[in-house]
């Protein structure tokens, strides 16, 4: 499209240490009851939250004890993906786009994740060793950026949790995965992750990001009391907090396979 008249209109939602669970919300609904494309950008959250992609199992994906322990909060969003933690040091930017919006872009994982990688790419032109690895963003053979997907009928969202810098003592609360990517090569978190603060300021990456969706849409900041940003009372989010009860059942169910393991050696 020659003329920027002609590009497909994208609302900008520019928030500041909002917490990540009504952001997920704030997503779903935008996906579910909105008819705009969407950019929101978080700049970070206002505690460390762990965050399981839907299909998720905290048995198997967190240390439930030390969560529990420390009163660490546990969301389940509405996407899938993998299993994050993340903090004020973390950067969130979501995609919620029609598939008519982008024609060439087909409505499935793939062929959303390749167009990612090609805006990243213009974001991390000359920064670092950029690539996209399975589905995940890396410099060289470590990841950055952790992404996650939900489609629906003509509609689709990508949203990506940027660690900008992280705490690594709280990666303590997340298992090694049993479906990991494969240039992972069984990692433990230390050697797998590292921090985009080594490779470029934050804001710079903000204002790359809206510059590079600028080259494909006709980008509109917005503030969320406008009344383009849909508020509908009757919507009811599927992402949702779990619940201590519900992770001490899942903690004394885990506690009780491994006795009866230990049992049978």
């Amino acid at each position: 499209m020659s003329s920027r008249g002609l590009l497909p209109l994208m609302n900008l939602v520019r928030l500041n240490g909002v917490p990540i669970l009504q952001q997920l919300q704030l997503e779903e609904r935008l996906l579910r009851t909105s008819s705009h494309n969407w950019c929101i950008v978080n700049d970070g959250t206002n505690e460390p939250t762990i965050v399981m992609g839907i299909s998720g199992k905290p048995a198997e994906l967190l240390e439930i004890g030390p969560v529990l322990q420390d009163k660490v909060p546990v969301v389940k969003r509405f996407s899938g993906g993998g299993t994050v933690i993340v903090d004020h040091r973390t950067v969130f930017i979501t995609f919620i786009c029609n598939t008519d919006a982008l024609p060439s872009v087909q409505p499935y994982p793939r062929p959303i994740m390749s167009w990612s990688g090609q805006l990243y790419s213009k974001v991390f032109q000359g920064v670092g060793d950029f690539s996209l690895r399975e589905n995940d963003y890396v410099f060289g053979n470590r990841k950055f950026g952790g992404n996650a997907q939900s489609i629906t009928k003509g509609r689709w969202v990508h949203h990506t949790s940027f660690l900008w810098d992280y705490e690594m003592m709280n990666m303590g609360y997340l298992k090694l995965p049993k479906r990991a990517p494969d240039y992972r090569q069984a990692r433990d978190h230390s050697d797998f992750i590292c921090r985009m603060k080594d490779y470029i300021s934050r804001q710079e990456f903000i204002n790359r990001t809206i510059s590079a969706l600028g080259s494909q849409f006709s980008v509109t900041p917005l503030d969320l009391e406008s009344s383009d940003c849909p508020d509908d009372t009757k919507f009811v989010p599927s992402t949702r907090l779990l619940g201590k009860q519900e992770l001490e059942e899942c903690f004394e169910s885990e506690s009780e396979s491994g006795n009866v393991i230990l049992q049978s050696l």
